[in-house]
């Protein structure tokens, strides 16, 4: 279920209201556009307001006593839905048609490694436990809903929402620039242990022993990981 879809029918609504109208609307334009009463639109406005979907406008001058706008908030146009994952899909099987697989892996190692290097690496001296929950922060903050979790003596990170779902089933070379982000951002090796694209209930990443060589060494030197 998307996130407008969680929210009742009339204040879906009255969002739909506002995306239509960039210069905003009126309580008056609501009521009239949605045939519900001034008290409703006010209810219904305080609640997006509060969840921050919408924010109050500066007053267009009426003539009488100024109007306060409302408008969308970017959060408010996240809510309405985003096809990211065809274009995805579509540029990857391109390039995976047009340059192979192996050079589609290494393109995604790269990113990985490019992306992951811009977190706060851990400490040398931390230990694999605190690896494991700062990775599974990062991770959790970038929608895997991940948990750091230990398994015999083992640190692992296991990752309950795979965030290219659709796109990995296309193209499995995704998964690479999984492994690769997480590499460069705990300065670990990451062994890929189980994956829900093939069966698995959740994407499930051992911790392993730091990385010997610097990452920006060996991106620069297309190495596999």
């Amino acid at each position: 279920m998307g996130a407008l879809a969680q929210l009742g029918s009339t204040q879906q609504r009255l969002l739909r209201q506002l995306l239509m109208a960039p210069q905003g609307c009126s309580v008056e334009e609501l009521c009239e556009r949605l045939r519900i009463s001034h008290n409703a639109v006010r209810q219904h406005l305080s609640a997006l307001l509060a969840r921050g979907h919408v924010e109050r406008g500066q007053a267009r001058p009426t003539g009488g006593r100024p109007q306060a706008r409302f408008h969308l908030t970017e959060g408010g146009r996240a809510l309405f839905p985003r096809n990211y994952g065809l274009l995805s899909t579509a540029l990857l099987s391109m390039l995976r048609e047009r340059y192979g697989t192996a050079e589609l892996e290494t393109l995604l190692q790269e990113l990985g490694r490019t992306l992951g290097s811009h977190e706060a690496a851990p400490p040398p001296q931390a230990s694999s436990d605190e690896v494991a929950q700062r990775l599974a922060s990062q991770l959790d903050a970038l929608g895997y809903e991940a948990v750091a979790a230990r398994h015999g003596q083992e640190q692992h990170v296991e990752a309950f929402n795979c965030v290219f779902h659709a796109l990995a089933r296309s193209v499995p070379q995704v998964c690479k620039f999984d492994l690769a982000y997480m590499e460069a951002a705990s300065g670990r090796r990451i062994h890929h242990m189980e994956c829900i694209i093939r069966g698995g209930h959740m994407c499930r990443f051992r911790v392993g022993e730091p990385r010997r060589e610097p990452v920006a060494a060996e991106a620069k030197a297309g190495q596999p990981t």
